[in-house]
């Protein structure tokens, strides 16, 4: 996969190919990210990518002739028309499921403001999609696009060393992902669950299917609440639920408990 990075500071991105799945990526030739500073299209001896906003305020807006020539030179240089993509708080907000959908492009432009951000024009008349990491504010939509970046690759066959590692990340079914331990057995007198030590495969799934399911009811209550949960997973959750309510010390609980919580 090729990404594009227009970015005034394209040592910043670089360093994702120096390290971890990201670097191996790249060095396996899965992945390919190039960048491209809009100071080189500026046309002021001053590489002038900004300027004051209309209407007043503070901060400052990035131009659009300086971006606008960078992306007709990033699209001339890319084998076929691919997306471009803006990083931006207003975008649509970063789902796996959105990292699924944009890992099957064959390659896509990232688009990084700075500033107030970027002229409207600019976006409306260049930008196909604007996509968000979070409802907060960067210095930049560099960070944005290496986590962008990183997730991705995560998806890309042979990036990982165990492809299955990836399958059972956080989200990929829409659930959080379980409870992992390893060596040594004992630690600080806190031992590891009986399960997992049993060799019993079958418990073991059922088990990281339960706590999958638990771990998202206390933490994200919000993902189960978007799901129609098969029968098996609602007894496992209901399961889970009762065990955890009586470590509380908290009173039994009803029968019908996820049709109360509208699960």
């Amino acid at each position: 996969m090729r990404v594009d990075v227009v970015t005034l500071f394209p040592e910043m991105v670089q360093t994702l190919l120096r390290f971890g799945v990201t670097g191996r990526a790249a060095e396996r030739g899965l992945l390919q990210v190039e960048t491209w500073d809009p100071r080189d299209d500026a046309h002021d001896r001053h590489r002038t990518v900004d300027d004051r906003p209309y209407g007043g305020g503070p901060g400052m807006v990035m131009k659009v002739q300086p971006l606008r020539d960078t992306l007709r030179r990033v699209r001339a240089m890319v084998p076929a028309p691919v997306k471009t993509i803006y990083l931006s708080p207003q975008g649509r907000p970063l789902t796996q499921d959105g990292v699924r959908e944009l890992v099957q492009e064959s390659g896509l432009i990232l688009l990084t403001g700075r500033y107030e951000g970027i002229d409207e024009r600019l976006i409306e008349a260049e930008v196909d999609e604007e996509w968000s990491i979070g409802d907060y504010v960067l210095s930049g939509g560099e960070l944005a696009a290496l986590v962008l970046i990183d997730a991705m690759t995560r998806l890309l066959p042979g990036a990982l060393n165990d492809y299955e590692s990836a399958e059972q990340d956080s989200f990929m079914d829409g659930l959080l992902d379980c409870p992992h331990y390893t060596r040594p057995e004992q630690i600080d007198g806190q031992g590891v669950p009986a399960v997992l030590l049993s060799g019993d495969h079958g418990a073991i799934a059922r088990w990281r299917r339960r706590e999958s399911l638990g771990r998202t009811w206390l933490r994200r209550p919000d993902l189960l609440a978007q799901r129609q949960l098969a029968a098996k997973d609602r007894a496992l959750l209901d399961e889970f639920i009762r065990e955890y309510q009586e470590k509380q010390g908290a009173p039994a609980l009803p029968e019908n408990l996820l049709e109360q919580r509208g699960v």
